[in-house]
């Protein structure tokens, strides 16, 4: 009885681990070394806005919207105003009245 109470748990956390393993390969398989395409760059979405706003009116309110399109799309465009053919993603995102939300 206590052979059989044995096994069966081994068997039990041999199945766990394979499970373990089988799944951190599919991971790796899709994130890790094996993907051909690298991850893309992260920006540094304070010191990008803080660019865009400098010049705004309402430095505060324009860095907010910034900051939260920058964290959605990864780019900001250059300058103070406009260029929004540079980052597509960012021209993109509106408020619920379909006005630009970002600056």
């Amino acid at each position: 009885m206590a052979i059989s109470r044995t096994f069966i748990v081994s068997s039990l956390l041999l199945s766990l681990v394979l499970f373990h393993i089988v799944e951190a390969h599919q991971i790796m398989s899709m994130y890790g070394a094996a993907s051909s395409s690298p991850l893309p760059q992260t920006i540094d979405c304070k010191v990008a806005c803080e660019g865009r706003c400098k010049l705004s009116s309402r430095p505060n309110l324009c860095k907010r919207a910034c900051g939260s399109c920058c964290a959605t799309c990864n780019c900001v465009p250059p300058g103070t105003a406009g260029n929004f053919d540079s980052c597509d993603c960012y021209a993109k995102i509106t408020t619920r009245n379909q006005i630009r939300k970002c600056p």
